[in-house]
């Protein structure tokens, strides 16, 4: 089993979309020559040609727009998002033609496409470029939407997302595609696209998150050890579906939840998840469930970014305050 970073995983993961299915292209601003801001797609254009690793002029609108066409025709284009903040030219085609087509067309019709997206702060980035926006694609029906934490998830998900044939959001974090951990080429070892993860189990409290975040509730989870609290933490993975029953059958054990999540509170993820194993866990609840998030702002500027950011400590004292019910 080889060590990697999440950048080399979802670029091999790329390589072998691309080496099993000729239908498979990608397009993007940058991704040809440069291989990408952050390089993920370093080396296709070489290997594959410039057919099939397509460098875009800079406007989303037109990128998604042609994906819809080429999805159409029966290709199975990616494209890449470069910053979660760019996506919003592209909103219309995503949430008013990718989502809806295939029930526009009663099932005779798919959009069997992946749309890249670098997601959350923490890169020192300028305004635009450090954005959470997964709640308003997780809102939309229609549309799959995935958030990778591992190198693993990334080489064996991208493959998944782009073998659907739904439309998949597939989110990437930035700040930690240059994490390494463990991956086996040769076999899976992961769960489905739509699955919950417990990465982690443990007694006391469920701690439910995804992306960027799995890594600080681990290093949360880890330090609470040591003062004897035991936590279980999941990796939400899939936003849109969520799988709630590997949330559930956590919160019964322990009896307490806490979410967790970069982008701001109100109206996130963690809301729905909160929502709903409160419905389906009544009776098993010992505590509310208490969400860490981003706050009700705008994006900081980068200085002042880490105090935006949910870290270990705001993860710990929800904890300690779920406890103390």
């Amino acid at each position: 089993m080889a060590t990697t970073t999440i950048a080399k995983a979802l670029n091999a993961g790329l390589r072998r979309a691309m080496e099993a299915d000729a239908k498979v292209i990608l397009c993007g601003e940058d991704i040809g020559k440069l291989g990408g801001v952050f390089r993920i797609t370093e080396g296709l254009q070489k290997d594959f040609g410039e057919e099939r690793v397509m460098d875009s002029p800079l406007a989303e609108s037109g990128i998604v727009g042609t994906a819809i066409g080429m999805a159409l025709r029966g290709y199975r284009p990616v494209v890449e998002i470069q910053f979660d903040g760019f996506v919003y030219p592209a909103f219309d085609h995503i949430v008013s033609q990718v989502a809806k087509m295939r029930s526009r067309a009663l099932g005779h019709v798919q959009l069997p496409m992946v749309i890249r997206i670098p997601v959350g702060g923490g890169i020192g980035a300028v305004e635009h470029h450090s954005e959470s926006n997964e709640a308003y694609f997780a809102h939309t029906a229609g549309l799959r939407v995935v958030a990778i934490s591992n190198p693993a998830d990334a080489y064996w998900l991208i493959q998944e997302a782009i073998a659907a044939d739904d439309p998949v959001v597939f989110y990437e974090p930035k700040r930690r595609y240059w994490d390494k951990g463990e991956l086996d080429e040769t076999h899976r070892g992961v769960p489905p696209m739509s699955q919950a993860s417990v990465v982690r189990t443990g007694s006391d409290v469920t701690v439910a998150c995804y992306g960027p975040m799995v890594k600080t509730c681990l290093q949360a989870a880890q330090a609470a050890a040591e003062e004897g609290t035991s936590l279980e933490v999941i990796d939400l993975r899939s936003l849109s579906p969520l799988d709630l029953d590997t949330v559930a059958a956590s919160v019964e054990r322990t009896g307490r939840l806490v979410t967790v999540h970069e982008a701001s509170g109100f109206l996130g993820i963690g809301a729905e998840v909160a929502a709903q194993v409160q419905q389906r866990c009544f009776y098993s609840l010992e505590a509310p469930v208490i969400r860490v998030t981003g706050y009700d702002v705008p994006y900081p500027p980068s200085r002042i970014e880490e105090d935006f950011l949910p870290d270990l400590d705001r993860v710990l004292d929800a904890v300690d305050r779920s406890l103390t019910y």
